[in-house]
């Protein structure tokens, strides 16, 4: 499918069941124009190939058919199509008044060609992998860093092409994540977007990227050098592949950049079938993403899109796993089906066979919320952890039964079908939502700048400012924050699961109460470097390497009564009343009988009876008074002690 590049020309081939032929547009340097019609259609594909034509080569298609809205069917060959599968786009779609618009409208009888985006005949191989592999970090292993590929180094001093793919194969950008003990990067989409028409006219951009308008091409805005951006991102891949450090891909195959019929851009699939690749009603789309339209992935040749796509970054990007966004769309037939047409072809395929797959498992539509539910071997964003975390430290609920489910891996959603704890991808924060600091310093979310008067992104946070909203200088009320942030971080890092830390929390880095940043590329979304908070850093560094040292946490194994035990302050085992004590707030766990968390949930002192033997005390967020048997701790955390004078 796609251009496919040969020794004495081009094959071209795109998908559409219901046109009534479909041209090819070759354009030269000038912008000249060449129809070729594609002469053959086997089955619905309609295909040809073009002699001479080479790498480089811009094209698109006009897609003829019939024009009738209440089929769904918009063909209009006035309006330029990019290919779906085109891997390079020379031009971007500006649409930043009405009258830009008007241009890719569906209904439009313009000819658009003079400023449509083409798509690029672009050649296979030539890059020099020097014999990289993929790093294949096991799962009970993972650590997962979030991270958007601009704002990650952007403001990082010092640093040559701050901001680009080029700085992430930075030796002090890979030294310090490595220092840090992480061992994936997510990184928001990296596929080439557009900005939504919203944005557009109020100046703005979709810095996240959540808008993805070419499936297999290479965002270049994060390139130091645009013309190369493909590369550039593989040699990324290639520096944090020898250090160890994989690469996941968030991606998009719930929704594109064509958003809905009352906006109507005409850029690809809606022009080419839209009724084969949207899921339609009979007032329109089916708009189960919020973004205006939603992809049918049930359908055959949108599951083989899909799969090509994710195959294509695998072969020609090593990628090493893939974040799918929204991820229940790709089970809806239109039903969610655990075991549906694309999880089928997923399953069964050699090239994906060991990728990490993770799943944001929701959409907003009716039933969407489906976690738990994803088929090995996904695993999924676990909102419940970060829910219940945040209660039990920010709010103190006092829940100790909802902590110990959530540290020992949220048996309740994830032990069934032969599913490990690994299953459950544990967060405090990611980038959707308030920063780990910002958590900690509003009670009110403050997207003013996002020119939406306050409205868009949650309300429902879960979040404290500890007696002043916004950043301060009140030592006591940034001594509790601190407080409350290495609670946080210690469960985060000590659970059983999969850990993912929001790039920057680990340096108390702060939007200033924007809790949703995909319009702001700007210093509101890059993470302050020069701000870092160093101790907190020192702390989740500590933490990592603790947890590595730490045999149960590196089993990806549920936690049994014979290697953990849950104790109440004064050392007896728990029971039923001290799990429904809601004032409490304090408890003991012992792992293996040689590691032992104190915790205290309240931010008052605590004393606890300690279990018999020598105790040291290896990592805290204040000094803990150790008079055994006992032990007083001062305010709200976790304190990790291990047993003294045995092998660990």
């Amino acid at each position: 499918m796609g251009a496919s590049l040969k020794a004495d020309g081009t094959n071209f081939a795109l998908f559409s069941s219901h046109a009534s032929k479909v041209e090819l547009c070759l354009f030269d340097e000038h912008g000249g124009e060449t129809r070729l019609l594609l002469p053959a259609r086997s089955g619905h594909i309609w295909h040809g190939f073009a002699e001479g034509v080479g790498e480089g080569q811009r094209y698109g298609y006009r897609v003829h058919g019939a024009a009738d809205a209440s089929s769904g069917l918009f063909f209009n060959p006035q309006k330029l199509l990019l290919d779906p599968y085109a891997k390079a786009v020379a031009g971007t779609a500006h649409y930043r008044s009405e009258a830009e618009s008007a241009w890719f409208r569906y209904d439009d009888a313009r000819d658009n060609a003079a400023v449509a985006p083409k798509s690029v005949v672009t050649g296979e191989g030539g890059f020099d992998w020097q014999g990289d592999a993929f790093p294949d970090v096991s799962w009970a292993q993972t650590v997962i860093y979030e991270a958007h590929a601009k704002g990650l180094t952007k403001l990082m001093p010092g640093l040559p092409d701050a901001g680009t793919y080029a700085a992430l194969a930075d030796k002090r950008v890979i030294g310090r994540l490595k220092d840090l003990g992480i061992t994936a990067v997510e990184l928001l989409p990296v596929h080439l977007h557009l900005d939504e028409f919203h944005l557009q006219k109020r100046g703005l951009v979709n810095y996240w990227g959540y808008n993805t308008y070419s499936h297999f091409a290479v965002e270049p805005r994060y390139a130091a050098d645009p013309q190369n951006a493909a590369d550039e991102l593989r040699r990324a891949v290639r520096a944090l592949h020898a250090a160890g450090i994989e690469v996941i891909l968030d991606v998009v195959y719930n929704h594109t950049a064509e958003q809905d019929l009352e906006t109507g851009l005409m850029l690809c699939q809606r022009g080419i079938d839209n009724p084969s690749w949207y899921w339609m009603t009979c007032n329109g789309y089916c708009n189960w993403t919020g973004c205006g339209n939603t992809l049918q992935v049930s359908q055959t040749h949108v599951t083989r899109w899909v799969m090509d796509s994710l195959r294509y970054w695998v072969e020609a990007f090593h990628i090493d796993g893939f974040r799918f966004d929204l991820g229940t769309v790709l089970g809806c037939e239109p039903d969610f089906h655990s075991h549906g047409r694309f999880f089928q072809a997923l399953a069964q395929d050699p090239v994906l066979a060991g990728r990490k797959l993770i799943a944001e498992p929701w959409d907003i539509g009716a039933g969407g919320y489906r976690l738990g539910q994803f088929p090995y071997p996904f695993a999924e964003w676990n909102d419940r952890f970060r829910d219940d975390m945040r209660a039990f430290w920010v709010h103190e609920s006092g829940n100790l039964g909802a902590f110990a489910e959530r540290l020992a891996g949220s048996s309740d959603i994830f032990q069934h079908s032969g599913k490990r704890p690994s299953a459950g991808v544990n967060f405090i924060t990611a980038h959707d939502g308030f920063t780990l600091r910002d958590l900690l310093s509003y009670n009110h979310k403050h997207n003013e700048a996002n020119g939406e008067g306050n409205r868009d992104g949650h309300s429902h946070n879960l979040s404290w400012n500890h007696g002043i909203e916004g950043e301060t200088d009140d030592a006591a009320v940034v001594r509790a924050r601190a407080y409350t942030a290495k609670a946080l971080l210690a469960s985060l890092l000590l659970a059983n699961g999969t850990p993912m830390l929001l790039g920057g929390d680990e340096s108390g880095n702060s939007q200033r109460g924007n809790n949703n940043g995909y319009c702001q590329d700007n210093e509101t979304t890059w993470i302050d470097w020069a701000s870092r908070d160093e101790d907190l850093e020192r702390y989740v560094q500590n933490l990592l390497a603790l947890r590595r040292e730490t045999g149960l946490l590196n089993e990806d194994v549920w936690w049994s009564a014979e290697r953990v035990r849950w104790l109440a302050s004064d050392g007896r085992d728990m029971d039923g009343r001290d799990w429904e004590n809601r004032e409490t707030k304090s408890m003991q766990i012992l792992i293996d009988n040689r590691w032992l968390l104190l915790v205290n949930a309240k931010r008052s002192p605590q004393t606890y009876r300690l279990p018999d033997g020598g105790w040291g005390c290896r990592l805290a967020p204040s000094q803990a008074e150790v008079s055994p048997p006992e032990c007083t701790v001062a305010d709200m955390g976790i304190w990790i002690f291990s047993r003294i004078g045995e092998p660990l």
